[in-house]
């Protein structure tokens, strides 16, 4: 009778440490999973920030340079506001072409784009 309940005792030991192990196992896994999740997050965003700040330069150069010839096509023109309008019509043909001929290819790139860096 002693050495049942020893036995017994010695299997609720063993499946108690089975149990401990498992959660722990379950605990460093679910870690190791945010732990990628973020350094891949990181990753992301870090390949992001040079992209962005390019695109700020760009987009500060072009609104000058759309404002300076603006002004020039109005001095040439005699009026102002119509170097003005027709920056802007060029900017309205040139962005709905761009938008019709050109936005599953954008939108694919940009996709790829951030997949491979989530998969780097």
């Amino acid at each position: 009778m002693f050495s049942i309940t020893k036995a017994m005792e010695d299997k609720a030991k063993l499946l108690e440490s089975l149990l401990v192990n498992a959660t722990d196992y379950g605990r460093s896994s679910f870690e190791l999973v945010k732990l990628k999740a973020l350094d891949k997050t990181t990753d992301i965003v870090a390949s992001c920030i040079p992209v962005s700040a390019a695109l700020i330069i760009i987009s500060t150069f072009m609104l000058f340079f759309s404002a300076g010839l603006a002004f020039w096509l109005g001095e040439l023109l005699g009026k102002i506001y119509l170097g003005f309008f027709i920056v802007a019509a060029f900017y309205l043909i040139t962005g709905s072409l761009t938008y019709l001929l050109m936005k599953n290819w954008v939108k694919k790139t940009a996709c790829n784009y951030i997949i491979k860096q989530a998969l780097k």
